[in-house]
């Protein structure tokens, strides 16, 4: 019985091990079909992306020069108001009556200067006269003086008066929109409380951060350009549609910011359908034009420990694992720092079949077929605060 089943087991080892022997010699002899691309030097444009902050060129605050009643409000939030126009009256009683003490205070000085030039010619005729001593003479010049002095004090506090009255009818001060009114008719003003904001959103600037890497290759790019023709960007709302007026770079800070070692650029933009609002957010695209570029689909590219490789085809139809040297990652590229070069064939699907040195049938894909099922090299590169650009060091 034992010999029976020990003779049964060594004649199934034995079957099993020639149709595995089968297998792989029909796989050796069977050579795969995958498709081929072979890589080219190229010109292109990439886009890098940034978070930008959008500003009004101007927005102000609208404080209260005096305190009182806010008696009236003649805007409401989101108006667009006109230079000079009013916007909110302060009860002006009180400033009225300073006023009017001003003006009567100013009467009451210019009476009393007027007394005393009578009384010095009164005097002077005494002295010619050699009734009074000419010490009343320099005494009744004196007064005079003193007389035109109180003048200038009465219309130096009637003009004060009256700014104080023309402060309480709060004006804008340019052409804009209407910010929140924080306050209601017949609240308290104290003096400096915030009324509203006024921001003339007619062209806004946009600001968005820059690596010291990237802002060394824009100088270089934009050298010989003159202050505030920098290059041309395009801004991308926050529903990924695309704004529809280009701005233009127009200045940048002089300081890096020390924790990302990042430095602010300022572009501005032309805003007539006023679509864009003070403390809005968009994305800065900023497109950079690359010569001589290789680029490698994603699809034929794996990762062992870090490198990137892919498989090379030889002449003699056969595949090689070769790394290469990715200078930065894009949606469906990665362009090639070193390690690929032109004229190189690489297996661009069917990478998890093969293995290094196995003989395939290559079946090569014109450019053409390769843009249909791959988007163009023309991509966007990400730089956002969650997804910044990818660049292999």
């Amino acid at each position: 019985m034992k010999i029976h089943v020990v003779t049964t087991s060594m004649v199934l080892a034995a079957f099993f091990s020639a149709c595995t022997s089968e297998e792989k010699k029909n796989e050796a002899t069977t050579e795969q079909v995958l498709p081929v691309v072979q890589l080219a030097e190229q010109s292109t444009t990439l886009h890098r992306e940034y978070v930008g902050n959008i500003e009004a060129t101007r927005n102000v605050e609208i404080r209260a020069r005096v305190s009182g009643f806010l008696d009236k409000i003649f805007v409401d939030e989101g108006m667009a108001v006109r230079k000079g126009q009013l916007l909110f009256q302060i009860n002006p009683a009180e400033y009225k009556t300073e006023l009017a003490k001003a003006e009567a205070a100013l009467k009451s000085a210019e009476a009393a200067a007027k007394a005393a030039e009578v009384e010095l010619g009164r005097v002077k005729l005494l002295v010619d006269k050699k009734v009074v001593s000419p010490s009343e003479l320099e005494l009744a010049k004196s007064k005079l003086e003193s007389g035109k002095a109180a003048i200038d004090e009465a219309q130096s506090a009637k003009a004060n008066a009256s700014l104080r009255l023309s402060q309480a009818s709060i004006r804008a001060p340019f052409d804009g929109i209407i910010n929140r009114i924080p306050s209601k008719m017949g609240s308290l003003i104290e003096e400096g409380a915030l009324l509203t904001t006024v921001s003339d959103i007619r062209e806004v600037y946009a600001y968005f951060n820059v690596s010291e890497k990237e802002y060394l290759e824009y100088i270089r790019k934009n050298k010989n350009k003159p202050h505030g023709e920098g290059q041309l960007v395009e801004l991308v709302l926050a529903d990924d549609s695309r704004y529809g007026h280009k701005g233009r770079i127009e200045t940048m800070e002089s300081i890096f910011e020390g924790n990302s070692g990042t430095i602010a650029f300022r572009a501005r933009f032309d805003n007539p359908e006023k679509l864009l609002k003070h403390g809005a957010t968009g994305k800065i695209r900023l497109a950079n034009e690359v010569d001589n570029a290789i680029l490698v689909p994603q699809k034929a590219v794996f990762e062992i420990q870090d490198k990137n490789y892919v498989f090379v085809v030889d002449k003699s139809n056969k595949v090689k694992m070769k790394s290469f040297v990715p200078k930065s990652r894009l949606s469906h590229y990665y362009l090639v720092q070193s390690g690929l070069a032109p004229g190189d064939r690489i297996v661009y699907e069917g990478i998890q079949s093969i293995r290094d040195g196995m003989q395939i049938t290559p079946r090569l894909l014109p450019p053409d077929s390769l843009m249909a099922v791959t988007p163009s090299a023309s991509e966007i590169i990400r730089n956002q605060a969650d997804e910044k650009l990818t660049t292999v060091q």
